[in-house]
């Protein structure tokens, strides 16, 4: 029996990570948008690309979230996308009204599911979603890390003329402009990129990548990135679906993990079928543990403005 996703979005990132997922093959998709017609006709255009791609996992487009009862994992995209020159932290209250309409309707459907939340600012969306569903913090995290990390072993792999399966970084904290690149922990085929690049180009690519959102919004000037997105997006479901035990940074709610508390940022976890299995404690250097604390406490300010109480 296959297992159920539902995708509630039907924006660019949205319909890009159900035709990723469709595609997979392990899971029928609910695609779900209160916009009338368009998750219908982003799920019948992809359904029509089965015969050719040869996959026979189902797909449906609806206004409704009758159809997403029962989902194993629900992945929440729905909200206002960011515009050139907003920041994600702009996009606080008008997508905490929407998350919090969201998250009542995937809890009462779909009371034993994991979520993943996508939409920004995705640290303070994570948390609200915690908050409202009440669900154990295993079972509820963020798309931060993963996509950030791809960003910037895209970035290295460009610069050194490389594999970027020979790349792997390291990237923690909060989603934007506050997060943790830790150049010394990131390497090609093993070696750190501190012994490979010099200083000031490190300092390029980290930058691009802290920007790396704002600057695809930078050039679509309509939207923002969705391609990179769907794809982080679909390889942590992989990794809860198919029970993979892999270790990916994801925005992730702390009780007292790396020294910080009720507090939701990138860390590495170890995903699975139960969702967060396991949370990956890094040995930092005592720099490092302060830029991670900043980074969180600027989360928490974003907390405090939603006024969730206890």
């Amino acid at each position: 029996m296959l297992s159920k996703i539902s995708i509630i979005g039907a924006g660019n990132v949205g319909a890009s990570c159900a035709q990723r997922l469709v595609e997979r093959g392990y899971a029928d998709i609910v695609l779900v948008d209160i916009i009338d017609g368009l998750p219908q006709g982003k799920a019948l255009d992809i359904l029509e690309s089965a015969p050719i791609l040869n996959f026979n996992s189902h797909l449906i487009g609806t206004n409704s979230y009758q159809e997403t009862a029962n989902s194993d994992v629900v992945i929440i995209t729905s909200g206002l996308g960011r515009k050139p020159g907003m920041s994600r932290d702009e996009l606080l209250s008008t997508n905490m009204s929407i998350v919090t309409e969201v998250t009542h309707q995937v809890v009462n459907y779909s009371p034993d599911c994991i979520i993943i939340m996508v939409t920004n600012p995705v640290d303070a969306m994570t948390h609200l979603a915690i908050h409202l569903s009440h669900f154990s913090r295993n079972k509820v995290f963020g798309l931060s890390g993963v996509l950030d990390s791809a960003r910037f072993s895209s970035f290295i792999a460009a610069e050194l003329d490389v594999s970027v399966e020979d790349v792997s970084v390291c990237i923690l904290g909060q989603h934007g402009g506050n997060m943790i690149v830790i150049p010394r922990l990131s390497t090609v085929n093993g070696t750190p990129i501190t012994k490979i690049l010099p200083q000031e180009i490190i300092n390029r690519l980290v930058e691009r990548t802290i920007n790396g959102g704002a600057e695809i919004v930078g050039l679509l000037k309509t939207g923002g990135a969705f391609y990179a997105p769907s794809a982080a997006i679909a390889q942590m479901v992989d990794a809860v679906i198919l029970d993979k035990k892999k270790i990916l940074p994801c925005a992730t709610y702390l009780q007292g993990e790396y020294g910080i508390k009720d507090t939701v940022i990138s860390v590495p976890v170890k995903l699975g079928k139960n969702g967060i299995e396991q949370i990956i404690e890094l040995e930092l250097t005592p720099e490092e543990k302060q830029a991670l604390a900043s980074s969180a406490k600027a989360v928490q300010e974003l907390v405090k403005v939603m006024k969730l109480g206890r």
